[in-house]
């Protein structure tokens, strides 16, 4: 079998479940004569599983022949953060002010759900999701 050659890549944040042919979507796959409307049902179908409207990384690879396949990644930790801790956003000045409290147990449980992303550990992953948490000025509880 012969592999196709791959033209380039396009990564986009797309809300789950809402794709359509307005930008970002639109322009970055028209411009590369890619079937828009293709793409857009087929990732509105493969995230109906999840919350509908939460914004989702794809990485998608554009062939020669004008063909594409795209990956669906998990959303943005600073997402699953606000979703878990029901915040509108985070901290304007995170050293000084704490918009949420979090504990253990729920970063061991964004840890797993972004593993499938990441390239090391769950200790490492949970040190990452630690990090972030800290940068929007949520606190964890020991």
């Amino acid at each position: 079998m012969l592999s196709k050659k791959v033209q380039s890549y396009i990564k986009l944040q797309v809300l789950s479940g809402m794709a359509n042919p307005s930008p970002p979507v639109g322009p970055a796959l028209g411009q590369r004569g890619l079937n828009i409307m293709k793409f857009c049902n087929e990732f509105n179908e493969r995230t109906r599983s999840l919350e509908k409207g939460i914004p989702t990384p794809v990485l998608i690879t554009v062939f020669f022949d004008k063909t594409f396949i795209f990956v669906i990644k998990t959303p943005p930790v600073s997402v699953l953060l606000k979703r878990k801790l029901l915040l509108k956003r985070g901290s304007d000045k995170p050293k000084h002010n704490v918009v949420g409290y979090i504990t253990k147990t729920q970063l061991i449980e964004i840890a797993k759900i972004k593993l499938v992303d990441v390239f090391c550990d769950l200790k490492s992953t949970i040190s990452c999701v630690e990090g972030t948490a800290r940068s929007m000025g949520i606190l964890i509880k020991k």
